[in-house]
């Protein structure tokens, strides 16, 4: 998949067919907008193209919002390559780019710099200053500039009756499987293991403690997690914990995985961990001992889980 990092970036050498949006999540919704686009394209003789910010506009326009996304941008573009899409622009989202009138976005961006030849979109997709401009203005900008415009109606996307809203209150709760269900994959947090302080490594249960660098990425609630991951090729099942680590006095909120039957040195790579399913909350046990013995049953409902 061909990434351009900003509409001024890009090299006008075939017309596209394209749809707009932050696709935060890129959930079974949004794969319904990107597959009609691929298709669409392809019997049009287009490359498929997805326009995406970054920035998100709300961390940009309400700095006081304290927004978590779904995906990191990185992930979003795995995600969008997996199903099969040709390009992603990720322009960068600004104050000023948000003052761009309607007909600045259409004539000057998606017309003269991408040679823009068809948009499908959503019904209710708004764009401009102050996102006053509607699918019925990009119709007529449509006619004027020469582009065809493709409208979702409204049932066939809320016969998906899915959100990245509804799926980051999921998240929030726990619910990691009405998540799954909603994105259409496992929910995935990227990070790159750093040294702990070994406790996992004394009780047998040694751990994988995962640091991400995005600060904006949503973390599902505390507790403790079944996870996979795929490393050097291999598919890794284990546990995983969220949470502050109450038993040992823990302070920060950490994210520690312990793989099954696994035993490799995993410092300083960079992994993603895929989030099966929600084994329980996270605890203060009496004693480190207790602790451990938990952590067995632990073991033993995930394995249950994962041959499911």
């Amino acid at each position: 998949m061909n990434i351009v990092q900003s509409i001024s970036k890009y090299d006008k050498k075939q017309p596209i067919a394209i749809t707009i949006g932050t696709f935060d999540g890129v959930h079974i919704g949004h794969k319904k907008i990107i597959n009609r686009l691929i298709n669409n394209a392809k019997e049009l003789g287009l490359v498929p193209t997805v326009l995406t910010f970054f920035p998100h506009p709300r961390m940009v326009l309400q700095k006081d919002a304290d927004i978590k996304l779904l995906n990191t941008i990185e992930e979003r573009g795995e995600i969008l390559e997996q199903l099969g899409l040709e390009q992603l622009i990720v322009h960068p989202f600004t104050t000023e780019f948000s003052r761009l009138s309607a007909t600045e976005f259409v004539s000057d961006l998606l017309v003269d710099q991408l040679g823009t030849k068809k948009i499908i979109i959503g019904y209710d997709h708004r764009f401009g200053r102050n996102r006053n401009a509607n699918i019925t203005d990009l119709i007529a900008f449509g006619n004027t500039f020469n582009f065809d415009v493709e409208e979702i109606p409204a049932q066939e996307i809320n016969d998906v009756s899915v959100s990245s809203t509804k799926i980051r209150k999921a998240l929030k709760e726990g619910d990691i499987r009405t998540a799954n269900k909603y994105l259409g994959y496992s929910y995935m947090l990227t990070g790159v293991v750093k040294e702990g302080k070994g406790l996992g490594r004394q009780i047998q249960f040694p751990t994988a403690n995962i640091k991400m660098k995005e600060k904006y990425k949503l973390i599902p609630k505390n507790g403790v997690y079944v996870v996979q991951s795929t490393i050097a090729g291999k598919r890794v099942s284990g546990m995983m914990n969220i949470g502050f680590n109450p038993t040992v006095g823990g302070k920060e909120q950490s994210i520690e995985v312990h793989f099954f039957d696994f035993n490799q040195d995993l410092y300083h790579q960079k992994i993603q961990i895929d989030i099966l399913d929600r084994i329980r909350d996270e605890r203060k046990f009496e004693s480190v001992d207790a602790l451990k013995e938990q952590l067995v049953l632990d073991k033993e409902t995930s394995l249950q889980l994962i041959l499911k």
